[in-house]
């Protein structure tokens, strides 16, 4: 299975985007070894919709590399491989337009090195707020444990006991720290 390169890499892109199907060759031109497939297989390969497919298309991150005789579009197997670097971009946050941006970018770039730099640039500062999300969301976990284990106390209490008399149980240390999630519904 032979894997079509797209022309994605800064010595192939142009400065200005090329309109729509200007490089698409004909499935004519196609190497007769190409494992080339249809948008509908190449949505049910991805996991995306054929809109959103169109619509990497319509943002110039993704164009067929190939058009069969009835003018559809076909795709080579690197086109999964971007599908799934725009996904990964949009769970870290990226919008589809940053996305626009970087591809851009990287596009006007002469230098592979530079190129690459500009790229690991973003990454890293990804990996920082990353790490600080990781970060923030291991304190809410603690504090959802600390919450739920304060909260399992509450299944030995009196049932006829009224809400509003919560604020001052006795089965629960009064020295210890009440965590914010409970102390937080229990305040007036």
């Amino acid at each position: 299975m032979a894997i079509v390169r797209l022309p994605f890499a800064p010595s192939e892109a142009s400065p200005r985007p090329a309109p729509s199907g200007t490089n698409v060759r004909a499935l004519d031109d196609a190497r007769p070894d190409e494992d080339l497939m249809q948008i509908g297989d190449l949505a049910r390969e991805s996991g995306k919709t054929v809109r959103a497919i169109h619509l990497y298309e319509e943002l110039e991150l993704l164009q067929p590399a190939a058009r069969s005789k009835g003018r559809f579009r076909l795709y080579g197997r690197d086109a999964l491989t971007r599908i799934r670097w725009i996904g990964k971009l949009q769970e870290m946050g990226f919008s589809l337009s940053d996305i626009q941006t970087v591809v851009r970018e990287w596009g006007h770039q002469t230098s592979a090195p530079v190129s690459m730099e500009k790229m690991s640039s973003v990454y890293k500062t990804k990996l920082l707020e990353t790490r600080e999300n990781i970060r923030r969301l291991q304190e809410l976990e603690h504090e959802l444990e600390a919450s739920l284990r304060y909260l399992d106390t509450c299944d030995v209490c009196d049932p006829a006991r009224l809400l509003s008399a919560c604020s001052c149980c006795d089965l629960h240390d009064r020295a210890a720290e009440v965590p914010d999630l409970v102390a937080g519904f229990r305040a007036k």
